[in-house]
């Protein structure tokens, strides 16, 4: 799993990511002596996990770690089980302890106050800021740009397919395998059709959840539904290759998350939305070397590396793509692109103006024309279903 950063790629892009402070919290920790834990939700075998596992071996070997300096465990449920792996880890002598999944959050907080001295990271959470605790912390990547990249792959296949005459403009229609109606899911498969939108103008999409993160079974299923009710190209916001198997079967072109789902659907998988944790594991472990705060929430996109697309498979997407990728993807780094630009979509009908609030929070979200997505917290944050998206919730 070493394969996604080299050492020298790893250790620049974490240098690029500046702490929130320069406040020193502690002393210092000899590379010899510092001790990393991991709790996982799941391991090698499902696809979100395994790119948490990937980041962590790149991060081992970008600061030089041994082994016995990464205590990891796996299939640790959203349950007491995880407040039970945090206390173990921190009686380990970790320094720093990460969670991957959002269930976790708050079986984290409950060590955190036990060991002032550990610093505990978790995933796609959002409690850390209000939490009053100085040694907990929130942390994601935009992974929204990434599903935006791919959604381009889509909509730009979808062409070809209208322009070969395998189907209609108006029967342009993307079916979305989601896991959860939570805000994270939505950013994602909003953004995907978004990138589609954005090459397809007549593109339509409907999700289905599988309320699951990781089922085979489910995804499989949802995935075959979906295809049976008109849907001509798959996508997922779901951690095994069910959707892309079903996609194989069927005939219909796929884009998957996580990991190249090239090897299960060699004819059809276009490309994959993928994190590159190694950033934040390299630069929060770099921390903990450096004596030096870390953010109490960070996020990252294709501006430091964190995120991007699994290889294009030549098989399947359309000739020109490589080069819209690129074009894209340096758009979204400079900021000349923006995934929410609020002209591109309606909700209900209606544009959303500079006066929108998320209820209950009184934040500008959005301003200069786009929804300020992750900017105000690491977590996703919108969590609307916009014109031309039919969510199925069961």
């Amino acid at each position: 799993m070493k394969n996604m950063k080299t050492f020298i790629a790893l250790t620049a892009a974490a240098a690029m990511v500046a702490a929130s402070s320069s406040m020193v919290f502690a002393d210092p920790v000899a590379k010899e002596d510092v001790k990393v834990g991991i709790i996982y939700i799941g391991d090698e075998n499902e696809g979100y996990t395994a790119a948490h596992m990937a980041g962590i071996d790149a991060m081992q070997e970008a600061l030089g770690l041994s082994d016995d300096q990464i205590i990891e465990k796996t299939t640790i449920g959203e349950n007491e089980d995880c407040a039970d792996a945090a206390f173990d880890l921190a009686d380990q002598g970790c320094q720093i302890v990460f969670a991957n999944s959002f269930g976790h959050e708050n079986f984290l907080m409950e060590a955190a106050p036990e060991y002032e001295d550990v610093q505990f990271c978790h995933a796609t959470g959002y409690q850390a800021a209000s939490s009053g605790l100085a040694n907990m912390h929130n942390y994601f990547t935009n992974i929204y740009e990434a599903r935006y990249v791919s959604g381009v792959v889509a909509g730009l296949k979808l062409n070809a397919m209208i322009e070969a005459g395998d189907i209609t403009a108006e029967e342009a229609k993307i079916g979305y395998v989601g896991a959860y109606p939570y805000a994270e899911v939505i950013s994602g498969f909003t953004s995907f059709y978004l990138g589609a939108k954005s090459q397809c103008p007549s593109v339509t999409m409907t999700v289905k959840y599988t309320n699951s993160w990781a089922s085979f079974d489910l995804e499989k299923e949802c995935a075959d539904a979906l295809i049976s009710d008109g849907c001509v190209l798959i996508g997922q916001h779901a951690d095994t290759t069910g959707a892309p198997t079903a996609c194989q079967a069927a005939g219909v072109p796929c884009v998957g998350y996580n990991v190249s789902m090239i090897e299960t659907a060699p004819d059809y998988a276009l490309t994959s939305s993928a994190n590159n944790w190694g950033v934040y594991y390299t630069h929060a472990v770099q921390c903990i070397l450096d004596g030096t705060d870390l953010e109490v929430d960070w996020t990252a996109g294709f501006d430091q590396g964190a995120v991007d697309i699994t290889p294009l498979n030549d098989a399947a997407i359309v000739e020109g793509t490589a080069e819209k990728v690129e074009e894209v993807k340096a758009g979204l780094a400079d900021g000349s692109i923006r995934v929410f630009d609020t002209s591109a979509f309606t909700v209900n009908g209606e544009t959303l103006t500079d006066d929108y609030r998320k209820e209950g929070l009184d934040i500008a979200y959005v301003s200069d024309g786009y929804f300020h997505e992750s900017e105000f917290g690491s977590a996703p944050a919108f969590d609307m279903i916009i014109d031309g998206i039919t969510a199925v919730v069961e």
